[in-house]
């Protein structure tokens, strides 16, 4: 068991981060800084509070710490006194109301901070994932399916870019919100998938990203009501997020959709989360984050298993394809087209990107394959297929739910 004030800690720091990294860059004006600071003010953490006692508000007093040390920085540079006279210029002058739009989280200043057009769309939101939520470079790699090299470079030259580029912490103008709203968007959707699928680790799930990329979502819809592809996004959240229940057993182990207990579903987020769609869809503007949320509509809304809609997902899927063609997205319709139309065809997809190698190393390819080759009553080619997604799978929930569809095959 984790000691009491270990466990502080890290609750204070998949709380906190965030918001103690974003108070600093504003402070600050320094990226590396900002998360170096906040470090140092995590152990400290764990040096005073064994010693004193957790704090009634963890956050602030991090918050406090971080800045302490910040200021102990900048003294010893050589620039320190010239930093902390326009950090002191910069805390004591507010936005100018007019030009600057109402944002009511440093957090969500911070993502869209990170959404400068002057970035690439990747190193945008890998940058806000990496600052604002804590997630190791490993994490982002595997939520990009990219090496964890490649991602530490790409990361690098992204904070490279706005110190050298000199692009201001500070909200756009409103009439510049919309071009960096997918990336926003794709931000709080990457933050989300970490909370409801860990790519690695223990657990399986992570409540607290899942509700906080929620939270977020809510701010960014009151912020730009508009705007059909923010609520769509809600939406999809809100769907996935009220099976959350449902989807690991007593002893930790996943529960695949269709095995679920329903009624441990959460049908006022389901309500939320269909209102919120057909809001969206009725300003006739569809997006890919809409056409997810009507998937996981067709998922949530129907009362049994059998009751799904499959032909309409497979239908979905083929659209969403057309707008983001990604081959993650190819072998969910794979995967829907299985069901729609019997495993075969769901196979002959499936195979065809397995020739592609587009997903290699991607453990849902494998156990889809497996579970289409299962229904075939292929069992020897099945059960190959699920040893190999269950070497490739990251989290042990999903190693110990492969291992036992492994020995149902028998």
């Amino acid at each position: 068991m984790t000691p009491p004030v270990e466990a502080a800690v890290d609750r204070a720091f998949r709380e906190e981060w965030g918001q103690v990294v974003a108070t600093l860059i504003r402070w600050t004006g320094d990226w590396d800084l900002a998360e170096e600071c906040a470090q140092d003010a995590f152990a400290l953490a764990l040096r005073t509070w064994r010693r004193d006692g957790v704090p009634r508000r963890p956050g602030a007093w991090l918050t406090t710490a971080a800045r302490n040390r910040a200021v102990d920085v900048l003294r010893r540079e050589a620039t320190g006194a010239a930093k902390l006279r326009e950090v002191a210029g910069v805390l004591g002058t507010d936005d100018d109301p007019g030009d600057q739009p109402d944002v009511p989280d440093d957090r969500l200043r911070l993502i869209f901070t990170c959404c400068h057009p002057a970035l690439a769309l990747e190193a945008r939101v890998a940058l806000t994932l990496r600052t604002l939520a804590g997630l190791s470079t490993t994490e982002i790699a595997r939520a990009f399916l990219v090496g964890e090299q490649a991602m530490a470079k790409r990361l690098a030259r992204a904070k490279q870019k706005i110190r050298h580029a000199g692009i201001p912490y500070r909200v756009p103008p409103a009439h510049l919100l919309p071009e960096r709203l997918p990336a926003v968007l794709a931000v709080l959707y990457l933050l989300f998938n970490e909370g409801y699928s860990a790519t690695a680790g223990a657990d399986l799930v992570r409540h607290d990203l899942a509700a906080e990329a929620i939270r977020l979502a809510r701010v960014l819809v009151r912020l730009m009501p508009g705007e059909p592809e923010a609520a769509g996004l809600l939406a999809l959240m809100l769907l996935h997020h009220a099976r959350r229940a449902a989807r690991l057993d007593d002893a930790g182990d996943l529960v695949v959709l269709e095995d679920q207990d329903r009624g441990r579903w959460d049908a006022g987020r389901i309500a939320e989360g269909v209102a919120l769609l057909d809001g969206a869809l009725r300003r006739g503007r569809p997006g890919p984050y809409q056409v997810q949320a009507a998937i996981a509509a067709c998922h949530a809304t129907a009362a049994r298993p059998e009751d799904t809609d499959w032909p309409q997902i497979a239908v979905l899927y083929a659209r969403l394809a057309r707008l983001v063609p990604s081959p993650v997205v190819e072998l969910n319709r794979a995967v829907a087209v299985g069901m729609a139309h019997g495993p075969a065809a769901g196979l002959a997809l499936i195979d065809a990107l397995r020739e592609t190698g587009a997903l290699a190393g991607y453990h849902l390819l494998p156990a889809a394959r497996a579970d289409l080759l299962r229904r075939l009553g292929r069992t020897a080619e099945a059960a190959d297929a699920y040893r190999e997604a269950a070497g490739l799978a990251t989290t042990d929930a999903e190693r110990r739910y492969l291992a036992r569809r492994l020995a149902a095959l028998g």
